[in-house]
């Protein structure tokens, strides 16, 4: 089914009893810095106003609007939409509501033949958000997931399999199921909320959780395959609030940071900024057949977002759609597109997992030559406390190997000779039972490659340092 392109006259969008959206005749002052950059390189021109053309060339496409929403609710395992949302559907028939039956609906995904539509819902107003999956031909939806708990956000995956995240004892969790329902499997297991933005074409999920600081916790953006193996934060350089990801024809990552738009290209190993015209931007970025942005944004956060048409390099935000008191966002294309790699999973019928660290001094961290000598690691208990696994030396050209348990929160404290600390993670990481991992190095950055040498742990025994809690604290692995 191909995307269809067609000219939407400023009529379509003529307000409804729905409250539905039209498009705006006005281009909208976006001012920017006298020293604005697209990407690393393109210079941005000073934004100009100036008369919308008469007609505004959009293809087939969904999109969220809400009274009330609030972006970053999810880390507290709260409601995004609190006053409700409705997903609108935009073709050359006008706007009107995907499921006009349904009391609250939102988060829509196409498949990747472009003929079906994965949304989150709610038959009514008190009902728990479940998932809901519609063929577009024919217009009813049938109920995907199970339970009674909140579950929002879905993505297709390859093989007929979807992801989404579902509230579970207060906090979000994401999970995967068949289309075609069984049960579901977790795919995080930290003690903070999770949320999935997008599926990267690699396969892996890409989603945002929290990263904790010394004044809290932040957004950040994070991947795992979809067997739940192979967690990392996307880069290392934190410290600003980064959510709403998504993945461009480029391979690039854009999202929002702080308000504004910024990328994770693979040249860099920090974000990029992208100075885009002057406002508020909320992610969802969705590129148009002809090179153009779709983006919501808003001129401050006392305003509602809107659709807005931007083409990378220029100075000019154009409305697309706006609803005065609405949130206009989570705009997604209706059109096929290329499905993902499928991930084999490469787990085994284990209950604990390997982890071997290749070299610790390799991290955006500076540690003296020798100065690390053993490793700590930790889990929670059930009070949501720390509790040691173990303790395992580290060699001197900074490897070492160790087994922890599966599907258990993890932390990671290097320590000197003396047993002082030298680093300890804020936050934790997992590993999922019968998973094999290797890091280059400790908070090293995914983006690091490794040295070419067989770690010295392995030279002097294959067999981990047993953290998994089975004994007393261990004390080495060799």
């Amino acid at each position: 089914m191909a995307a269809r392109v067609f000219t939407v006259s400023l009529a379509l969008f003529a307000t409804t009893t729905l409250g539905v959206s039209r498009v705006s005749p006005y281009l909208r002052d976006a001012g920017i810095s006298k020293n604005a950059y697209v990407g690393a390189d393109a210079l941005v021109r000073p934004a100009t106003l100036s008369e919308a053309k008469a007609s505004v060339e959009l293809p087939a496409f969904f999109y969220t609007s809400a009274k009330s929403y609030d972006p970053l609710a999810w880390m507290h395992g709260e409601e995004r939409f609190p006053s409700g949302a409705t997903i609108l559907m935009h073709d050359a028939k006008g706007d009107r509501p995907l499921v006009p039956n349904f009391a609250a609906s939102a988060d829509a995904n196409v498949s990747f033949d472009g003929e079906r539509v994965l949304f989150a819902g709610k038959h009514k107003a008190d009902d728990p958000w479940q998932i809901f999956e519609l063929t577009i031909a024919e217009g009813e939806p049938r109920r995907v997931s199970s339970g009674s708990e909140d579950c929002i956000r879905p993505f297709y995956l390859p093989e007929d399999r979807i992801v989404y995240t579902r509230k579970t004892a207060g906090h979000f969790v994401i999970e995967t199921v068949p289309l075609e329902g069984g049960k579901p499997l977790a795919l995080t297991y930290l003690p903070t909320n999770s949320l999935p933005t997008d599926i990267l074409r690699d396969g892996r999920i890409l989603f945002e959780s929290e990263y904790a600081t010394g004044a809290g916790t932040i957004p950040e953006i994070y991947t795992v395959y979809s067997d739940g193996s192979g967690f990392e934060s996307y880069r290392c350089d934190h410290g600003k609030a980064r959510h709403s990801a998504k993945q461009v024809s480029s391979g690039d990552i854009v999202f929002s940071a702080d308000g504004n738009l910024a990328r994770f290209t693979s040249a860099r190993a920090q974000q990029v900024e992208i100075l885009a015209p002057k406002g508020d931007y909320t992610g969802d970025v969705v590129e148009l057949p002809g090179g153009e942005w779709l983006v919501s944004s808003r001129v401050d956060a006392r305003s509602a977002f809107h659709l807005a048409l931007w083409k990378p390099g220029s100075g000019n935000l154009r409305i697309a759609a706006e609803n005065a008191g609405n949130n206009l966002l989570q705009a997604v294309l209706l059109a096929p597109r290329a499905v993902p790699n499928r991930h084999p999973s490469g787990l085994h019928d284990w209950p604990n997992a390997n982890l071997l660290c290749l070299n610790a001094y390799t991290s955006k961290y500076r540690f003296a030559p020798g100065s690390i000598r053993s490793v700590r690691m930790y889990t929670r208990d059930e009070g949501g406390h720390p509790r040691l696994l173990g303790i395992a030396p580290v060699e001197k050209d900074g490897s070492f190997f160790v087994q922890v348990p599966g599907d258990q929160p993890l932390q990671i404290e290097l320590l000197d000779a003396a047993g002082k600390t030298l680093k300890r993670e804020a936050g934790f990481f997992w590993m999922r039972r019968g998973e094999q991992r290797g890091c280059v190095g400790c908070h090293a950055g995914p983006e690091t490659a490794p040295e070419n040498a067989v770690p010295q742990v392995l030279l002097k025994s294959t067999t981990p340092a047993d953290m998994t809690g089975a004994t007393q604290p261990a004390a080495g692995g060799h």
